[in-house]
C-alpha cells in the first residue's frame, strides 16, 4: 500500500458544497488536488465559493495573501474521471445513492494505479457495498468529514469489512496532518454520529407532533437547560431538511425498519414541500426578509421534561453503540463533541444525569406508548445491575 505524505496527489470527485470543501482543505496543506465533476456550472460554482471563502479569511488575517493564491493554484479541475489517474488518494463526494457510488468505483479501480487508496465521503451508506464493486475491495475505505468540512474538527475513518488495515492506517495519518480530530467507525448505517444523533431530531418531532410544546419552545429547552448551541428545529434547518430527512431514512431502512430511528411525517411533508430550511427560505422556521423567530414558553418545568427525554433517547443510543462495538468509548464521545458540537459526551453525561434517571424516562415512556422505539439499550441495563 502506498504511504500518504503531503507530496500525495489528491483526487475528489463532486464539485458540490462537500467536495469543494475537502479539496481546499487538501489544498491549503500543500496537496495537489483533481477536482472533478462532470458538470461545468457546478465546478465553476465552486471556484466562485473557493475564492470567497479564502477571502474571508485574508480578511480575517486566518491566512496570507500568499497562502490563498497557494490553495487556489493546488487544484486542479478535471473534466473527466480519466484525469485523476496519478492519484494516491481518491475521495468521493457524490449524492447518496449506492448506484451511482458503485458505478463511480467501478470506474475508478479501471483508472488509478492498484496502490491508489478509494475512500467514499458517504454519510450513511455502506462501504461494504460502495466497495463491492472493485475487483479489489481491500483498498477502498470511508472517510466522511462534516460540513463544512474546512471547518468541522471531526472526520469518521470507516474500515468496510474488507478493507485492508494499511489503508485505515494511511488514511487517518493523512487527515490527522490536515488538522483533523480522527475516529474509527464500523461499518454499519450512520456510522458513529448519523445514527446516535438521530434522536435530537426524532424525538423532538415526537414532542412536537404531540402538542406537549411548540418548535421554539422545545429549542429553548435544549438551548437552555440542555446547553445544546442550536435546538434541533433550528440545527435541522441549518443542516437543511432535505439532508436530515434522507440521512434518516437511509438509517431506518438499512437497520431493517428499527422504530428507534423511523422517520416522522411531519418532516417527509417539509422535503416534499421544497421547505429544506435556510437555503430555501423556509423550513420549521420561516427565513424570509422581515419574518420574526416566535417566542418560547419559557416554562422551566415544561423545559425539564422536554430535555430529560430527548437526553435519555440520546445517552441510550451511546450505550446501544457502545454495546454494538461501533466505536471505542472515547471515538464515541471525540465524535458526539467534535462531529456537532455536544455540549459533553453523551456518556459522561449519563454519569451526572445517572444511569438510572436515563433508565425510569426510557421505562416511562416504554410503559406509556408501548413502543419499541424506547427499549433500554442491553449496556444501560447492565450499567444500572453493575
Amino acid at each position: 500500500m502506498k504511504k500518504l505524505d503531503k507530496d500525495s496527489c489528491i483526487g475528489v470527485i463532486g464539485a458540490g458544497t462537500m467536495g469543494s470543501g475537502i479539496a481546499q482543505l487538501a489544498a491549503s496543506f500543500g496537496h495537489k488536488v483533481i477536482l472533478f465533476d462532470a458538470n461545468a456550472t457546478v465546478l465553476k460554482q465552486a471556484d466562485e465559493r473557493l475564492e470567497k471563502s479564502l477571502e474571508v479569511l485574508v480578511q480575517k488575517g486566518k491566512v496570507t495573501d500568499a497562502a490563498a493564491k497557494s490553495t487556489i493554484a493546488n487544484i486542479h479541475h478535471a473534466s473527466s474521471l480519466d484525469e485523476l489517474a496519478k492519484c494516491d488518494l481518491v475521495i468521493e463526494a457524490v449524492i447518496e445513492e449506492i448506484g451511482v457510488k458503485q458505478d463511480i468505483f467501478k470506474k475508478l479501480e479501471q483508472i488509478t494505479s492498484g496502490d491508489c487508496i478509494l475512500t467514499t465521503n458517504t454519510s450513511s451508506l455502506s462501504v461494504a457495498s460502495i466497495a463491492a464493486s472493485c475487483n479489489k475491495a481491500d483498498r477502498v475505505a470511508g472517510i466522511h468529514f462534516f460540513n463544512p468540512a474546512t471547518l468541522m474538527p471531526l472526520v469518521e475513518i470507516v474500515p468496510g469489512i474488507a478493507t485492508d488495515p494499511a489503508v485505515i492506517e494511511e488514511s487517518r495519518k493523512l487527515i490527522d496532518t490536515w488538522g483533523k480530530t480522527t475516529v474509527i467507525a464500523k461499518d454499519t448505517p450512520g456510522f458513529i454520529v448519523n445514527r446516535v444523533a438521530r434522536p435530537y431530531y426524532g424525538e423532538a418531532i415526537r414532542i412536537y407532533e404531540e402538542g406537549i410544546a411548540d418548535l421554539a419552545t422545545i429549542d429553548w429547552a435544549m438551548k437552555e437547560i440542555g446547553g445544546f448551541r442550536m435546538g434541533p428545529f433550528e440545527l435541522m434547518d441549518f443542516i437543511g431538511n432535505d439532508i436530515n430527512f434522507k440521512v434518516t431514512e437511509t438509517v431506518w431502512t438499512q437497520l431493517f425498519f428499527d422504530s428507534r430511528y423511523k422517520p416522522s411525517l411531519t418532516q417527509k411533508r417539509l422535503y416534499e414541500a421544497g421547505f429544506w430550511g435556510r437555503k430555501k427560505g423556509r423550513g420549521y422556521y420561516t427565513y424570509a426578509e422581515g419574518a420574526t423567530m416566535p417566542e418560547p414558553n419559557k416554562d422551566r418545568k415544561l423545559g425539564e421534561e422536554i430535555f430529560v427525554r430527548i437526553i435519555a433517547m440520546l445517552i441510550n443510543e451511546a450505550y446501544d453503540a457502545l454495546y454494538l462495538k461501533i466505536a471505542s468509548k472515547e471515538d464515541l464521545e471525540l465524535a458526539m463533541t467534535k462531529g456537532v458540537n455536544y455540549p459533553k459526551g453523551l456518556l459522561k453525561w449519563s454519569e451526572e444525569i445517572g444511569v438510572e434517571v436515563v433508565y425510569n424516562k426510557l421505562m416511562e415512556l416504554h410503559e406509556m406508548y408501548l413502543e419499541d422505539r424506547y427499549r433500554p439499550s442491553v449496556l444501560l441495563k447492565k450499567s444500572i445491575k453493575a
